[in-house]
């Protein structure tokens, strides 16, 4: 008799459900109450759509048509499909980061055009049609944010020109979409130079970094819409890991406490910057000695001391290295470390990518299949999440059922770890097939 109302529950459920399918994730407008760790967790491995909107430069303008497709072509890339973007997601990324140049096509009072901010909006709405977490951010943008010490005035008013405008336009989608406050261009060696032995500018050059970061956050916030607990992306000290883990870089004050810290790991510089010899350094092309290896868990060690452990999530925004005149198992291998070290450590790691580097754009997929492997290797060693235990409680029961049975009556809502359990069939979505699964997986254990 109890299993001829178990049936009978199970086909009900079918039937009820049959026509509803509900995302394991976010909406493309809904904002969820996560905390910015946990999100960063659930974004899991990203990649950089690089060398794309973020290209610049006097000759675009000059010799291109007048039309996005100009600049987002002008660095190597070709015109973004909504395939190369469903491409990253079947490779199993979690994030794509959109760099952009938003001086690109501007007017007057430093108003971006319609016809740019829509060719931006087009990619990241494909990108969230795939379940895919997007970073928008501010690039080099042609160098402008290094006028910044001597005329903070008028870059204070471009930078907020420019946040106001992203932050309206956005201001509806869902938490799947994180602004980042700048790249790597927060930090000045006309103020302070790190390789000198004076501290003389130092401490300015830091405070002129948390104005500006601060100033991100203010403007979003009071931009309306979800951006009042959309997640943020604080970009470090020139994003790099020792500047940024240095006690004068402050994170900003935010009511949302929705705040994470970015920097950028492409160390040692002569790997994995280095194609060939500079006055600078001789290019190397291997990489993994246990030196090697010493120094990244040394820096990881550091991102997770001083950020991690206080409760102040990371993600490496760019990490990466290029291929030419460097030994491919040593490319591999550097990429998968990076990956590894910044993953176990909580902390979501973004790769750099561009054209015709790791994911080949015309056959939307990964160059290297043994890499993407390695990748998924990494989510599913460090993957904390017990399938079917919604409640979290460590064990697989009928309360955890029920609960995903209310979440598809819209009774109730769950976090993304609880939806991430819920998912028994890990298609990314909850339905009635989840709900017989984990039904028999409670009848089969109890």
């Amino acid at each position: 008799m109890k299993q001829l109302k178990w049936t009978a529950a199970i086909c009900s459920t079918a039937i009820l459900f049959s026509s509803v399918s509900m995302s394991a994730f976010a909406a493309p407008t809904k904002m969820r109450d996560i905390s910015t760790m946990d999100y960063v967790r659930e974004m899991g491995l990203g990649i950089n759509l690089g060398n794309t909107f973020e290209s610049c430069g006097e000759w675009i303008d000059k010799w291109g048509d007048g039309t996005p497709k100009a600049y987002e072509t002008a660095w190597g890339s070709p015109v973004i499909t909504e395939d190369m973007i469903k491409g990253y997601a079947d490779a199993g990324f979690g994030t794509l980061r959109v760099p952009v140049a938003w001086s690109n096509l501007m007017g007057d009072d430093y108003t971006i055009s319609d016809a740019y901010l829509g060719a931006v909006q087009e990619v990241v709405d494909w990108a969230l049609d795939y379940n895919l977490h997007v970073i928008v951010n501010l690039h080099y943008d042609g160098g402008w944010l290094a006028n910044f010490p001597t005329d903070k005035e008028t870059c204070m008013t471009k930078y907020t020109r420019i946040w106001e405008q992203i932050s309206d336009a956005f201001q509806d989608y869902g938490d799947y979409l994180v602004f980042e406050s700048q790249n790597e261009e927060l930090g000045w060696d006309s103020l302070w130079n790190r390789w000198s032995s004076s501290t003389d500018g130092k401490a300015e050059s830091y405070a002129l970094v948390n104005e500006i970061n601060q100033k991100f956050v203010d403007i979003v916030r009071a931009s309306g819409g979800n951006n009042a607990k959309r997640h943020l992306l604080i970009s470090g000290y020139g994003t790099d890991i020792d500047l940024t883990c240095d006690p004068l870089f402050q994170m900003p004050q935010d009511p949302a406490n929705h705040c994470a810290v970015s920097v950028h790991y492409y160390t040692p510089s002569d790997f994995a910057i280095l194609e060939e010899d500079a006055s600078w350094g001789k290019v190397r092309s291997t990489w993994g000695t246990d030196a090697d290896i010493q120094q990244l868990n040394h820096y990881m060690d550091m991102l997770q001391t001083s950020f991690v452990d206080k409760g102040v999530p990371v993600i490496i925004g760019e990490y990466g290295c290029p291929k030419k005149n460097k030994d491919a198992d040593s490319v591999r291998l550097f990429l998968s470390s990076v990956c590894e070290a910044a993953y176990s450590r909580k902390m979501c790691p973004v790769m750099w990518d561009v054209t015709g580097l790791h994911y080949d754009r015309s056959a939307c997929q990964m160059y290297d299949s043994v890499l993407q492997e390695n990748f998924q290797k990494i989510l599913q060693t460090y993957n904390d999440t017990k399938i079917g235990d919604i409640n979290q409680d460590g064990s697989v029961t009928i309360t955890d059922v029920v609960l995903l049975q209310q979440h598809l009556l819209q009774e109730k809502s769950l976090t993304a770890a609880q939806a991430k359990a819920a998912d028994t069939w890990s298609d990314g979505v909850l339905n009635s097939f989840d709900v017989t699964a984990l039904r028999q997986t409670v009848l089969t254990f109890t």
